[in-house]
């Protein structure tokens, strides 16, 4: 028998202006190993390989402003709170540089680092924080897409061979994504919708 579900938040939105609300979450990719995985090598002599050498994971952290969909990411080494404010902070000023002076509101989800250990950054801010409610996680939907662009379009849109080479191409991927790639909700670049620099 077919189960069906429904998403409670329907309804697409978008805020007026830069800033009015951020999504922030983080998305856990496996590390590659020296050489490649599986992608690089294929699934025989890359899985196998693989599956003996555990790599671990990097953290994906990724804050997306809600009018504009300009975003920020950087590759960290754990989701815990310290690490959480730290992203969050630079991520501001990186908002901040280019345009979006202030953040009115974050929404997360309900991990442990976000709901306890991100009060004191979100109150340096002068922000307030939003929690999308349990087990729902289209509700941080903005954020979400992104990461799902983040993987098909960064993370795996070439075998790379090494987990540095794929870190390094996240920042020009990034840029592109900000400044050339058209967004197709708002028809534009994300930059073309902040401020202007002053």
């Amino acid at each position: 028998e077919l189960i069906r579900t429904s998403k409670q938040t329907a309804i697409r939105y978008e805020r007026e202006r830069p800033g009015e609300l951020v999504h922030m979450d983080v998305k856990k990719l496996g590390r590659i190993p020296d050489g490649g995985g599986w992608r690089a090598l294929g699934r025989g002599v890359g899985a196998d390989r693989d599956r003996d050498r555990r790599s671990g994971y990097d953290f994906v952290h990724s804050l997306v402003d809600d009018h504009s969909r300009l975003a920020y990411s950087e590759i960290l080494a754990d989701e815990k709170g310290a690490t959480c404010a730290g992203f969050l902070r630079r991520a501001a000023a990186f908002f901040a540089a280019h345009g979006i002076a202030s953040i009115e509101r974050i929404m997360t989800d309900n991990a442990w680092a976000y709901r306890y250990s991100l009060r004191e950054t979100v109150a340096e801010l002068g922000a307030r924080q939003v929690f999308i409610r349990p087990h729902c996680p289209w509700q941080n939907g903005k954020v979400e897409r992104f990461n799902r662009t983040l993987q098909s379009e960064w993370a795996y849109r070439q075998p790379f061979t090494s987990n540095a080479e794929r870190a390094a191409a996240l920042a020009p991927w990034l840029q592109r994504y900000n400044t050339e790639r058209i967004h197709s909700a708002i028809g534009a670049p994300p930059i073309t919708r902040t401020a202007p620099r002053s």
